[in-house]
């Protein structure tokens, strides 16, 4: 007797669910992912402006979303939004300031709009921790927010039960929250995206409890929508091959699985 083959796991593609939410930046990147045959996003994770801004143009052809931590760069200086949004355009990628803002709504609400790095005048995406509730929703009204729904580091408190609200927290809210950073699809609302970071072509982790997985596992057995890579592309030899290489690897396996 043959052996049953598994089912195939199918989703809608990312142009139709791009008429599925309500979202508008949702809307703008499941159509730009399909245009640009991209679900990459690279974690620019240095410290120097020029030298992000270089990587930025070097890898913009390959992504869909740049991902920055515009807090860590030594050298910043007011022009550094403006520089990167003119990259962006170039490339036809959108940028997401990974802040993890986490506080209180009126805290969070003067950390995305002013202080020195004004995130809300050139970042396209930001992400927050839920963990004080829907008053910080409430603070970054206006922005195209993600969650933090799971993380992929050694002994995260994400899980669980923490995990369950923060997604109640994301469908209650879909005029502001456009999706979540986690592991796996958390959600059955096609207009929720979902980001993984952690991803290399191998699994493994580094020596602070940065756990690895790979394209496959996050895309095709998570049913993730995009992956998000840092050193396995940035401490490559050469960094824009790698991530071509990446770019179809991901790309491949959404379409694997596209009903």
């Amino acid at each position: 007797m043959s052996k049953t083959a598994a089912p195939r796991l199918e989703r809608l593609s990312f142009l139709k669910r791009a008429n599925l939410t309500r979202h508008h930046m949702a809307q703008r990147l499941f159509k730009l992912m399909e245009d640009k045959k991209t679900n990459l996003s690279v974690a620019l994770d240095v410290t120097g402006q020029n030298q992000l801004l270089q990587m930025a143009d070097l890898l913009g052809p390959h992504i869909a979303v740049l991902k920055t931590h515009v807090d860590i760069l030594q050298d910043f200086t007011p022009d550094f939004g403006t520089q990167l949004q003119a990259i962006a355009k170039k490339h036809h990628f959108l940028i997401f300031e990974d802040r993890k803002f986490a506080d209180i709504g009126q805290t969070v609400s003067l950390q995305y709009r002013g202080g020195i790095y004004r995130i809300a005048d050139w970042a396209d995406i930001i992400n927050a921790h839920p963990i004080a509730g829907p008053g910080i929703i409430e603070g970054l009204k206006g922005s195209n927010l993600l969650l933090l729904a799971e993380m992929s580091s050694a002994g995260t408190l994400a899980k669980g039960a923490y995990t369950r609200s923060v997604v109640a927290m994301a469908e209650a809210h879909p005029e502001t929250v456009m999706g979540f950073i986690s592991l796996r699809k958390l959600s059955d609302q096609p207009g929720i995206i979902h980001f993984t970071p952690g991803v290399q072509l191998a699994s493994g982790k580094d020596s602070l409890g940065q756990r690895y997985r790979t394209v496959d596992e996050i895309l095709i057995k998570n049913h993730s929508d995009i992956i998000i890579v840092g050193r396995g592309i940035t401490h490559a030899a050469n960094p824009g091959e790698q991530a071509r290489i990446y770019r179809e690897a991901a790309w491949q396996a959404y379409v694997q699985t596209v009903a």
